[in-house]
């Protein structure tokens, strides 16, 4: 539990932050704008009213809807299809192909049941989204905050990546994040006005990681996801479980120069529960190690342990595996 000055004084500075954003300009601020009532937004916003009423549908009925769907998708030959055999082929060479679709299948699943839920960060209160998000070792990250310690929150891509976030700021720690803008603006702004209900900042990638490192320096823990594919350029090849993969070399300097810890979290979705559960982590040690290969490795080895038991709640379709070693691409 939260030392209840450190609470009051953490929600304080959540309230200025937003009393206040006209005065900053450094990260993203949602921002309605009358073109999201134009026709070609009209199949966004119904499907938009459909989530918000399956916000408040039991899980369990939301959950086999979810499988329904999730089980005829998982057959589809798409891009992402393909990039998940892809990169399950490799990361798994050992399974036999009907262990990685099984697999595919899960993983399927748990996206469809996170996505047809999501929209209970938004529509439902603190209480209930407090007791259906359970936090694994959370002590370790208030311990860190209350030592003053600087924070930067290493989360792999699960389906459930939005929910630790929100989380944390509603238990009056802020976070700042950086996301990806959506090609879609109606979609981009929903998703932000969710990501910053509570607080916080989030930043996009095109304006770099000043921002990011910035609001890391001022207090907020930092939420960081880099085990996309960024190609060659920012890359070193180190292990995941069975594939190089190419992995971002530049978080160790930001992690130096935001004189930040890094902390791996990673949320699960439970479909017997319908909980989100987030699994924290002891800070990587010692990072910087002095080597962005082994910098790299142990990010890579962390995400190999979060998935060992359950590699069905990471997000394969994702540009995980494109680069190769000898300069091709996967894809």
């Amino acid at each position: 539990m939260l030392k209840p000055t450190f609470c009051f004084t953490a929600r304080f500075s959540c309230s200025c932050d937003y009393m206040n954003k006209k005065f900053s300009t450094h990260y993203y601020l949602p921002k309605f704008e009358w073109v999201f009532l134009h026709p070609r937004f009209w199949g966004t916003w119904l499907g938009t009213f459909f989530v918000i009423i399956l916000a408040f549908v039991p899980f369990r009925l939301r959950d086999r809807f979810a499988e329904f769907i999730a089980k005829r998708l998982v057959k589809l030959n798409n891009r992402a299809k393909k990039r998940a055999v892809i990169n399950l082929q490799q990361c798994f060479p050992e399974k036999t192909e009907e262990e990685r679709f099984a697999i595919l299948e899960q993983s399927y699943i748990n996206a469809g049941c996170v996505m047809c839920g999501f929209a209970t960060i938004m529509m439902r209160s603190k209480q209930y989204l407090k007791k259906h998000t359970l936090f694994h070792n959370e002590e370790l990250i208030i311990d860190l905050v209350e030592q003053g310690e600087k924070i930067i929150l290493f989360v792999p891509h699960s389906w459930a990546i939005d929910y630790p976030a929100v989380q944390l700021a509603s238990r009056g720690l802020l976070v700042a994040a950086m996301v990806k803008k959506q090609k879609n603006s109606l979609i981009n702004w929903l998703m932000n006005v969710q990501r910053l209900k509570y607080g916080g900042r989030t930043h996009e990638r095109s304006d770099g990681v000043k921002p990011f490192i910035k609001s890391i320096r001022e207090g907020y823990l930092g939420h960081y996801s880099p085990d996309e594919d960024h190609g060659f350029e920012h890359s070193v090849f180190v292990p995941l479980f069975g594939a190089q993969k190419a992995t971002l070399s530049g978080v160790g300097r930001l992690a130096k120069l935001s004189q930040a810890k890094i902390v791996p979290l990673m949320p699960v979705y439970n479909r017997a529960t319908g909980n989100v559960e987030v699994i924290v982590q002891l800070p990587i040690a010692p990072f910087p190690s002095g080597s962005e290969e082994i910098d790299a490795r142990m990010m890579n080895e962390r995400i190999e342990q979060f998935l060992k038991s359950d590699p069905s709640q990471y997000m394969w379709i994702m540009n995980l595996l494109r680069s190769r070693p000898d300069g091709g691409q996967n894809y």
